[in-house]
């Protein structure tokens, strides 16, 4: 159905009169006419009766009426759904229990006017596409610029950097030290099943073993975060790199620590990605939020009762790739 024509019908029921309908709609009162006349045909009955006085409804023009004001109220509605402003910021976070999911929260704190729709998608360039297509408004991604161009309606910008630390079991060589450096982890095997070759996250990593000579190792199937606890809380060789702001929860005797890793501190580059285009307020907001903050929200007050940081000392220098 034609909503213009459907317009036009009610602006003559309520206006009574062809040509003041015309002046309402900014159109002719010929071309009134012919939307009337083209409504009329596609329902099968006259809708309207001329009179001495100008137009009156006729039975049908009544029963009609109320339902297609119904239909601009929901061409309304769908139109206030998907425009800027009056819907949810979209934003990828990457996974529910890191340092953006984090940063996010502490957003709608400041900011709980704002509608948000949280959503959690795989890699960089899945995060792109949906950014260009318009699923979502933003993303927070580490972006690797190594031998890979963004299309030129991509913008970034870096939102802040997340220190990285060492997660050990009870029994680690490592596990009573305070902080620990780079050059300390030579030698010991660093274990990480989620590293996904081609990802942002396995690329940040390689990086990062190439310029310690660590050793980082993606061997076995990924269960989870909760089997990999398991496993490095009951080792006396494999420990794990984990953000600062990631979120982990564990049973109290796996009494595993998380240690600071000094000197220089490696850090994860969090950038927010968005679509040149995208004039979303909210997503205004949001850039604003990351300008005035320094880092994320620590984590919640649950969490470190049970994942206490290990280690207080000044950091001294940080590392990031080349490419971020």
């Amino acid at each position: 159905m034609d909503l213009d024509a459907v317009r036009t019908f009610v602006a003559i029921a309520d206006a009574g009169r062809f040509q003041d309908a015309a002046t309402e709609l900014s159109i002719t009162q010929q071309a009134v006419s012919k939307r009337v006349a083209a409504l009329e045909r596609a329902v099968g009955v006259r809708l309207f009766a001329r009179t001495p006085r100008g137009a009156e409804l006729t039975v049908d023009g009544r029963a009609f009426l109320p339902h297609a004001r119904d239909l601009l109220r929901a061409e309304a509605r769908a139109f206030a759904s998907v425009r800027p402003g009056h819907r949810a910021l979209r934003v990828d976070v990457i996974g529910r229990g890191l340092a953006p999911a984090a940063l996010l929260r502490d957003f709608h704190r400041a900011r709980p006017e704002i509608e948000l729709d949280v959503v959690t998608l795989f890699d960089a360039d899945a995060a792109v596409d949906a950014i260009r297509s318009g699923t979502v408004d933003a993303s927070f991604r580490a972006v690797t610029m190594t031998g890979r161009r963004l299309p030129d309606d991509i913008e970034v910008s870096r939102a802040f950097d997340e220190p990285i630390q060492l997660l050990t079991g009870p029994a680690h060589a490592l596990a009573g030290a305070g902080t620990v450096t780079p050059a300390d982890l030579v030698g010991h095997r660093i274990w990480m099943p989620g590293l996904v070759p081609g990802t942002e996250w396995a690329a940040y990593y390689d990086a990062l073993a190439a310029a310690f000579g660590l050793t980082i190792e993606s061997n076995g199937p990924d269960f989870g975060v909760e089997p990999l606890l398991d496993t490095i809380a009951g080792s006396r060789s494999l420990a794990t790199f984990v953000g600062e702001q990631t979120r982990l929860v564990w049973p109290a005797h796996h009494d595993l620590r998380r240690i600071a890793v000094r000197n220089p501190t490696p850090v994860y580059p969090h950038s927010l990605v968005r679509h040149r285009d995208n004039r979303h307020p909210a997503l205004a907001a949001l850039r604003d939020h990351l300008g005035a903050a320094t880092t994320p929200d620590q984590v919640d007050a649950e969490t470190a009762e049970t994942a206490e940081t290990v280690g207080t000392a000044e950091t001294v220098g940080t590392w990031t790739p080349a490419w971020a």
